[in-house]
């Protein structure tokens, strides 16, 4: 069921994006709430999330990635935040996934090297 929900949010999220670009999608965050049925860990979520996008038909960026994993995991009652970091020059911009201040789907090194653009 998890890869099925994994695989709903990368095309839900094509969808909104789509038709009404990031503040559309950033509107269609929802808060973590108690988790139906059995609840995932962030560890499960997270590579479940890897395998799901390499099969995914396009290219994904970042925070598309971000944002699905934060989608599942609020579903599954854990609190994670999409955060946005740039440098400026050279310019350079990425999105991760926090969990109570620690990053769980990527390098924890974007945290120290780029300046917080957003948190959401």
């Amino acid at each position: 069921m998890l890869r099925l929900r994994i695989a709903w949010e990368l095309v839900r999220y094509d969808v909104i994006s789509r038709f009404l670009g990031f503040p559309g999608v950033r509107r269609h965050m929802a808060p973590a709430r108690e988790p139906g049925g059995i609840a995932a860990s962030v560890e499960s979520v997270c590579s479940a999330v890897a395998c799901m996008t390499s099969f995914y038909w396009k290219p994904l960026l970042c925070l598309q990635r971000s944002i699905v994993t934060a989608r599942v995991l609020r579903a599954n009652g854990i609190q994670a935040e999409v955060v946005i970091g740039y440098r400026a020059y050279p310019f350079f911009s990425h999105a991760w996934v926090e969990v109570g201040g620690r990053v769980v789907n990527d390098s924890s090194a974007y945290q120290t090297k780029l300046q917080l653009l957003d948190r959401f």
